[in-house]
């Protein structure tokens, strides 16, 4: 990397050697005198700041990003809206306090005053420049070395996770921490054969998800455990699921099967019905049976993950900037802020100034899986650090720097960028927009998860959306299950920048408060070939108009009544919205839509009603349909013929 002497600097600017000396200690850059070095991506900010102030000497300036509001200029000038609206007025330009202004005569005003306004970049371009300062040199060849494998453990609830984890650490054990091992962050280290394995210790699959939604790839491979007794789980394949989306190696590890139903040949033969298809069976999936209760096979897991950390080369660059992500994050009542992060490359030291998201500061301490405090941590550590300026979110990534002027300047502009951005749409894919990013080469396939009320609705839909793909697009199905759309399917369609289609099942209500945070696009349907219809026409460009449920209001049914003449009688409470006489009705029992048909009667207590509001009880029949039972969730809809519009 190229370095500059200070008086080049000072020559450039047209400054003395001294003021520019003076300017670059205030920034903590380190320099001596005139013949002093300093790095590029140090003179980069230096430089920024330098011709600012040459500019404010030279005469007062005023820097404008981007469009330019009466507000803004009169904050700028320091004086008030209405004082700069009368000067408008006198020029003959009327204009509100919230109207644009044009540059030129923002400086017919600002001359008034005896300013000048300048025209400076934009908040995404400053925010470019800053960011430049953190970018970590390419690795050369001769610097890289061998490091740890990150390893992350997923599964099925139940089948023995935290289990295989605890026999893991404590075969691993030496005789001095035997019984006194302590888990003090989310992260294991363990010796193979004089080798280290790092695992991390996420809540599940989710946790694993919801990191690469926010663009942190962390684990090298992930262990599927599954239980001997038990077989392939819904959860099992939205582990393996997730695990394929993110495109890491699979280890197979059977637990249980110690116990009597114990049955691997029968898992390996629902692996295979998922594309896993395990070595002995003829494939390049590594299957280790084991049992975490009796210790038995993870000596023989160890070594498979060091096989597969082999065949992957991981190779890391100690010497540099430290890099790595955040893994989990709170904040501590006696020691503030405290972030798990995992060192990915470069080497982490105690009183490195840091950026990590909107967050900044000096790391004041780092503690280690064993609740020790070290003074350094290289690739493929997670250490628990202190000293930042808030709680960072997992999935963050954090970079050192040179000075804690560009740590607190880059959290800063991020932070003023996150704010802007909050006020926007997080826009992500959706079915509408999807011909639209395709014609601008965007995007060259469509991710579908995919959730029915039967595996054989799955199947189907599933078969179906895939024979759409063709020369320019590809409709790939990433994930399958049975049951109601949950929040587990939102992260992985938000990682995977894909849409839900909802085949006879709903949204439950956090997975469709999640999907509206993450602009998650969730389609449902009761006929397979309207879903295939609209992937269809989103993938030609003939969006038609269409006609959309809106849901109106939900309520629980409570009670049920059956009178003769009439049916039965469902006594509900409204948990949401309104519901309206003559509403179209889904009855959704444990996530599945069992009925659908309309309102024949809405009362409270004897009177017929014209809509209920949310709050309240009510009496409903419908038409046509008796099967009603407590608990079930009544959802009310009207159908409303809504245009479709290329994004």
């Amino acid at each position: 990397m190229s370095k500059t002497r200070v008086y080049q600097i000072a020559k450039e600017l047209g400054m003395s050697n001294e003021d520019v000396l003076v300017k670059l200690k205030e920034l903590e850059i380190n320099v001596v005198d005139e013949n002093s070095e300093i790095e590029e991506y140090e003179l980069e900010l230096a430089m920024d700041i330098l011709k600012d102030e040459v500019a404010a000497t030279n005469g007062p300036t005023i820097k404008i990003d981007g469009k330019l509001t009466v507000q803004e200029l009169a904050n700028k000038l320091d004086k008030s809206a209405s004082e700069i609206i009368m000067k408008l007025m006198k020029m003959g330009t009327m204009a509100s306090i919230n109207q644009e202004i044009s540059l030129e005569i923002g400086s017919l005003v600002a001359s008034e005053y005896g300013f000048e306004l300048v025209q400076g970049g934009s908040d995404e371009e400053e925010l470019e420049a800053i960011e430049e300062l953190l970018e970590i040199e390419e690795d050369r060849e001769e610097d890289l070395v061998k490091r740890p494998p990150v390893v992350t453990v997923m599964g099925h609830v139940d089948h023995g996770k935290t289990s295989l984890l605890d026999a893991i650490r404590s075969t691993n054990v030496t005789s001095s921490e035997a019984g006194g091992i302590t888990q003090h962050i989310g992260a294991s280290e363990v010796m193979v054969n004089g080798e280290k394995v790092v695992f991390l210790d996420t809540p599940g699959h989710e946790a694993f998800t919801s990191m690469r939604a926010r663009g942190a790839q962390v684990t090298d491979m992930a262990i599927l455990v599954v239980a001997a007794d038990d077989g392939i789980m819904p959860q099992t394949v939205e582990a393996i699921n997730h695990a394929k989306a993110a495109n890491v190696p699979l280890i197979v590890a059977i637990n249980k099967i110690d116990k009597p139903g114990a049955n691997p040949d029968r898992v390996k033969q629902e692996l295979s019905e998922q594309g896993l298809l395990v070595e002995d069976w003829g494939g390049d999936v590594i299957c280790v049976p084991v049992s975490a209760l009796k210790r038995e096979g993870i000596d023989t897991l160890l070594e498979m993950v060091l096989l597969v950390a082999e065949v992957e080369e991981l190779k890391a660059n100690p010497k540099k900037r430290a890099v790595g992500t955040v893994i989990e994050a709170e904040l501590d009542k006696g020691r503030g802020p405290v972030a798990t992060i995992l060192v990915q490359g470069g080497t982490l030291n105690v009183g490195d100034p840091i950026v990590c998201g909107l967050a900044s500061g000096k790391v004041r301490a780092m503690i280690n899986s064993k609740g020790k405090r070290v003074k350094a941590a290289t690739p493929s550590t997670a250490v628990e650090i202190l000293g930042l300026s808030e709680v960072p979110q997992g999935g963050d990534q954090f970079v050192a720097v040179a000075t804690d002027k560009i740590a607190r300047n880059v959290a800063e502009k991020r932070q003023q960028m996150a704010r802007e951005e909050m006020l926007k749409s997080n826009q992500r894919m959706s079915l509408d927009d999807f011909f639209s990013q395709m014609g601008d080469a965007e995007v060259k396939e469509l991710n579908i998860v995919i959730k029915a009320d039967v595996q054989g609705s799955v199947q189907a839909v599933k078969q179906s959306l895939e024979k759409l793909s063709n020369e320019e697009v590809a409709v790939r199905v990433i994930h399958g299950g049975v049951g109601a759309v949950t929040e587990s399917d939102v992260m992985l369609a938000a990682a995977s920048n894909a849409i839900i289609i909802g085949f006879s099942v709903r949204p439950v209500p956090g997975a469709e408060m999640l999907a509206q945070k993450e602009s998650v696009d969730v389609r449902t349907y009761t006929i397979i070939y309207k879903a295939i219809e609209d992937v269809q026409a989103a993938m030609t460009g003939m969006l038609d108009p269409e006609y959309r449920d809106e849901d109106t209001g939900k309520a629980e049914v409570r009670e049920t009544f059956k009178l003769s003449g009439v049916g039965t009688i469902a006594g509900c409470y409204v948990t949401n919205g309104k519901i309206f006489r003559g509403s179209k009705v889904r009855v959704v029992r444990d996530g599945i839509i069992i009925h659908e048909g309309e309102l024949a009667a809405l009362k409270r207590f004897k009177d017929d009603v014209k809509e209920v509001n949310y709050g309240y009880e009510c009496g409903m029949s419908f038409v046509n349909y008796n099967d009603i039972k407590e608990g079930d969730i009544i959802e009310a809809y009207i159908t409303k013929e809504v245009e479709r519009k290329l994004k």
